[in-house]
């Protein structure tokens, strides 16, 4: 039976099928974008939880704020994180820059006191559309009149529940009524009613709007803690994202440094190109000798490739063995695991298809019908 299909991405091997299984877990335009975010997300995980085995770390979870308990290696994640990730709180000269900087951001939110007569259509048809627009439109003429009340319209007309209470809608805050409202609203001096009715999903609305409440500046003193936490909390994701890529930059100079196995558990890479570098005669001893016997064609190839860079077969291996690791996105490790599947070790049988590219002219393609 094949090996089952996997991509190597961040320098961990991970099984295509946990990366399809992962993808419902990062809506995306495309599902190749899904893909590619969930494959990154695997990779880091087991990044992480890999340096929490090499620090020895034990989970301890704990209760979230929505009541969730973490899982163990939720609890391992955050250690390693809390471990290693680590922020200077910024001082009290920094906030106040970012505080001058941004008043408009330190204001209390403007609030608005309006009442409004809601008018809906019977059915949600274009002519029962008209006919309420033209029953809204009415009652606004009727209101030219000073002796005629709104909440007295209101009270009779609106099929909002705010009709008991005269139409009052209180006092809101920005994003408590739909855009429509709001932006009718906005245009709106305190005691005058709208000229025309305002649309919404619900109906037409006859608006008045009754008060309006300017924001204030707070105070640096009120905001200072709120600030430091912003920057500290910016610092500590700029950190924690650095501190990933630099996981991810070490195990990819290693080659393939980790491997999720089919049920998810984080196990040693297939491939130690990366410790091969490190023994320069265990290259030449075993890979030598290993062409020889796997591949002769090939090893009088490398022995050509080596002599006419006058160079040693040995150093030859190990120059295009450190070429490749340095060059390589994971899209051609990938391929270089694909072509190494079936060897009886891994690496040589990575190392093998390395010199392969490097020493045999790739196939040509070849235009069979040529079209006009």
């Amino acid at each position: 039976m094949s090996a089952a299909r996997s991509k190597v991405i961040d320098g961990v091997q991970i099984p295509e099928r946990l990366i399809a299984e992962e993808a419902q877990n990062h809506p995306a335009d495309t599902a190749e974008d899904a893909l590619r975010a969930a494959g990154h997300a695997l990779a880091i995980r087991a990044l992480l939880l890999d340096r929490a085995h090499a620090l020895g770390l034990e989970p301890e979870t704990v209760i979230e704020e929505d009541g969730r308990e973490e899982t163990p290696e939720e609890a391992l994640i955050r250690a390693v994180l809390d471990t290693e990730v680590t922020v200077e709180t910024p001082d009290e000269a920094e906030c106040r820059r970012v505080y001058d900087g941004r008043r408009e951001a330190f204001r209390t939110p403007t609030l608005t006191e309006a009442s409004h007569i809601l008018i809906a259509p019977d059915e949600d048809t274009p002519a029962d559309w008209d006919t309420a627009r033209a029953r809204a439109q009415a009652l606004i003429d009727a209101l030219g009149d000073p002796a005629v009340r709104f909440a007295d319209l209101a009270k009779t007309h609106s099929t909002c529940s705010s009709a008991a209470i005269g139409g009052s809608l209180g006092q809101l805050s920005p994003g408590d009524l739909t855009a429509s409202v709001e932006t009718g609203l906005a245009r709106l001096r305190p005691g005058e009613v709208s000229a025309e009715p305002v649309r919404s999903r619900f109906g037409w609305h006859v608006l008045r709007l009754d008060r309006r409440i300017d924001g204030r500046d707070l105070p640096f003193e009120h905001v200072h803690e709120q600030i430091a936490l912003h920057l500290e909390s910016r610092a500590w994701t700029a950190a924690a994202t650095r501190y990933v890529a630099g996981l991810a930059a070490e195990a990819r100079e290693q080659g393939v440094a980790l491997t999720l196995t089919e049920d998810g558990r984080v196990g040693a890479g297939t491939l130690s190109l990366g410790d091969l570098l490190q023994d320069r005669d265990g290259v030449a001893e075993r890979v030598e000798t290993w062409l020889d016997g796997a591949d002769p064609e090939l090893a009088e190839q490398v022995r050509t490739a080596a002599a006419a860079d006058q160079a040693a077969f040995a150093d030859f291996v190990r120059d295009q063995i450190a070429d490749f690791v340095k060059d390589a996105d994971d899209e051609r490790w990938t391929r270089l695991i694909s072509a190494a599947q079936g060897a009886d070790d891994p690496a040589l049988g990575c190392v093998r298809a390395i010199l392969k590219s490097k020493v045999q002219p790739a196939a040509r393609a070849y235009t069979l019908i040529k079209r006009a």
